[in-house]
């Protein structure tokens, strides 16, 4: 059953909090359920799974559309400003903000709808890696000070997608220096900005981004199965 398979997740979840002396409390799973049915999102639903990541925009609004409960949607891919409003409105969080042109236009669609805040988290891309999104970790300042100018965009923390490694241990560098980041951001004070969500990890690495200080991870393949690439 999949609630087995969310909640061997959830248990990983917590034994990697227990090894750094973590409060599990602290971790949301995001079910990512791209590519997935919504037969499936509504059973783990049932079984009280609130938080679900999609990738595209077309899909988050198609499933928040057709499904029958309430769910926190969560846009973890990459968001074009073309798109903003047909999701603003929809979404928990928006985890994927590389730049401050997306910042503005998310700010604009929210005001056009009289939505009071919309929670994102800045994308950074520490592994520099050109077939991935994201900021470099030495503008994420520079951004913040333009972003936490906007009315209607509210700075809740940091994201980043890791390298796909064999070994997670691999990444541990990328989590590490991702928390110091959120921390040395943290100190600084600015306006308007919360550090309080730090989105990293996925299926292969989650327990070690856990343990460096993850408040969400985002697990698809360890809770749905294997993805559906022909969608």
């Amino acid at each position: 059953m999949l609630i087995d398979q969310y909640l061997n997740v959830k248990k990983n979840v917590e034994n990697a909090c227990k090894k750094v002396g973590r409060d599990p409390r602290e971790v949301t799973i995001i079910a990512v359920s791209k590519t997935k049915p919504l037969e499936m999102i509504e059973e783990l639903r049932k079984n009280k799974v609130m938080d679900f990541g999609e990738n595209k925009v077309q899909e988050l609004k198609d499933k928040y559309e057709r499904i029958s409960w309430p769910v926190r949607w969560h846009l973890i891919g990459h968001l074009q400003t073309n798109k903003v409003k047909y999701i603003v409105d929809k979404v928990a969080l928006i985890h994927s903000v590389d730049s401050v042109h997306l910042a503005k236009q998310i700010d604009k669609e929210a005001a056009k709808r009289n939505i009071r805040e919309v929670p994102i988290l800045l994308q950074v891309n520490f592994a520099h890696e050109d077939s991935k999104f994201g900021m470099d970790p030495k503008d994420v300042e520079e951004m913040i000070l333009e972003v936490s100018k906007l009315e209607h965009v509210k700075i809740k923390g940091l994201m980043q997608i890791a390298p796909f490694v064999d070994n997670p241990e691999d990444n541990r560098k990328y989590f590490k220096a991702m928390k110091q980041l959120s921390v040395d951001i943290n100190n600084k004070n600015f306006d308007n900005v919360d550090m309080s969500i730090l989105s990293m990890g996925m299926t292969n690495d989650y327990e070690v981004a856990v343990e460096e200080g993850a408040t969400m991870v985002r697990v698809g393949t360890g809770i749905f199965g294997e993805r559906n690439y022909s969608i």
